[in-house]
């Protein structure tokens, strides 16, 4: 299956095709789908992506392979959140008003810091992209950028991102 980008006004999809955004962020991309750190400015180091590669809104779009795969893509993309991070839980949230087109956000949640508990989060994440608390350090961020890159091509694909 190619991924298709029916609309060049998607961020998403021209999100996929800019070179630059890949060197800083992306971590594994597979047919299916694309796994990246969230953009500076990020509100938590270890706030990854998992994209649809594929121009559609949300799983009611899914083809049965993209349907078959997309759980254990999520789990995989979930793990390697824990394991950057440390983190005690992984959120999982996928509005796709902003954007629409299929990223669901992995966000790590730590039970010692409030910012990242429940709808805390969203409050951090407005309060981040309207610069009221500072992002990431984006040096921290491109360290786990390299940490996940690594542990992508050591340790088996699959364990990260589906085949």
């Amino acid at each position: 299956m190619t991924p298709t980008h029916p609309s060049p006004a998607c961020g998403i999809c021209r999100l996929h095709d800019d070179a630059a955004s890949a060197d800083a962020y992306e971590i594994a991309r597979t047919e299916l789908w694309l796994l990246r750190h969230h953009p500076d400015p990020a509100p938590l180091a270890g706030w990854l992506l998992l994209d649809a590669r594929r121009h559609l809104a949300g799983p009611l779009a899914f083809s049965d392979r993209e349907a078959l795969s997309w759980g254990q893509a999520v789990r995989h993309a979930s793990q390697l959140v824990q394991r950057l991070t440390g983190c005690d839980r992984v959120y999982a949230i996928a509005f796709g008003e902003g954007a629409p087109h299929l990223h669901l956000h992995l966000i790590p949640r730590w039970s010692t810091d409030p910012r990242t508990a429940a709808w805390s989060v969203a409050d951090l994440y407005r309060a981040v992209a309207a610069g009221q608390r500072p992002a990431a350090d984006p040096q921290r961020v491109q360290a786990l950028v390299a940490r996940s890159r690594a542990w992508v091509e050591s340790s088996q694909l699959e364990q990260v991102t589906p085949p």
